[in-house]
């Protein structure tokens, strides 16, 4: 079980369809700005399988001839590549089906810093899904003027949800899809074995958000608990059922602080589980001396912290107690 909660810090997307054969996709938040002939981007789709119209499953062969167009076909793939190849896949994909592709113009700018652990990405990639599939048609259109935020029914969201996710896993590799689920529905979430459920009962709580600046590759990150995991397992599958229990734990604590009341023993359970769920969390190798050091600062002031997201860096949550 793994719990998520969204963050007050939106990503914008804004699109234009337009008269001339060009897809000019602009990002400034990481400095790349692209520009392509859509009668070059149409015969990539000669590689596309049948999986390519599909949302669930990624198309292997198509990406591996997306990261020779873009040019990186070997080696690492840097944060403006990456989100190039999100963007392609998801833009051939939607409109595999259509005669010509359409000339769009794309502007994404974001409030939440990249490579802080913070599911830029995954807001990125759901921001990507859902306008491609609005200037398709596939999704409705519910914006009006007298609203300033898009609500689609729960079943446009799953498709917007799921095409998110194989943006993600383009991006990340192997991602868990919690990041692209909490951008797409907001709120509270329990993730557990694929499933993603809202959970209404929770208490307000106050967070202090801390960004070591310390940047990180979730990708290599995820890739080294795979490592750990399978170099260890009699010691690895322990720590993540022990993980496992402190989610389930904090869960029931939550749902009784929202329905009794909170207290101090309430309080006190979440800062243990903090503690504990940390500690896992350098076990596992996702740790830094950053985090270290700033959850060794707050402790001196009787606060409790962890990491979130992917670690390595980015950003860790304190528990202000009342």
């Amino acid at each position: 079980v793994a719990l998520a909660v969204s963050l007050n810090l939106r990503t914008y997307l804004r699109l234009q369809v337009t008269s001339t054969p060009e897809v000019c996709v602009s990002l400034p938040n990481i400095d790349t700005f692209l520009r392509w002939d859509v009668h070059t981007l149409k015969p990539l789709l000669s590689h596309c399988t049948g999986e390519c119209r599909s949302s669930t499953e990624l198309d292997g062969e198509l990406v591996r001839k997306l990261r020779e167009f873009v040019g990186v076909a070997d080696g690492p793939t840097d944060t403006g590549s990456a989100a190039t190849l999100a963007f392609l896949y998801t833009y051939l994909c939607v409109f595999a089906r259509e005669e010509v592709l359409p000339g769009l113009k794309v502007c994404v700018w974001s409030e939440l810093p990249t490579g802080a652990g913070l599911g830029s990405s995954a807001a990125y990639s759901v921001c990507v899904s859902a306008a491609l599939l609005t200037a398709r048609g596939t999704v409705s259109r519910p914006l009006t003027q007298s609203q300033d935020t898009a609500r689609w029914s729960d079943q446009e969201l799953e498709l917007i949800n799921t095409w998110a996710f194989q943006g993600e896993k383009i991006i990340h590799g192997n991602p868990s899809g919690v990041d692209n689920a909490v951008g797409t529905w907001g709120g509270f979430l329990r993730y557990h074995a694929g499933k993603i459920t809202p959970l209404s009962r929770v208490p307000t709580l106050r967070i202090l958000l801390t960004n070591t600046k310390v940047p990180r590759s979730t990708k290599l990150l995820v890739s080294r608990v795979k490592d750990r995991i399978n170099q260890y397992p009699s010691v690895m599958v322990p720590v993540l059922e022990s993980v496992d229990a402190v989610s389930q734990i904090c869960e029931r604590t939550l749902a009784e602080m929202a329905t009794e009341g909170a207290s101090a023993k309430h309080y006190s359970m979440l800062e243990d589980l903090i503690d504990i769920n940390q500690q896992h969390l350098n076990v596992m190798g996702v740790g830094h001396t950053s985090l270290n050091t700033l959850c060794q600062l707050t402790l001196a002031h009787g606060l409790h912290s962890k990491l979130t997201g992917a670690g390595g860096g980015g950003c860790a949550i304190t528990l202000l107690t009342p």
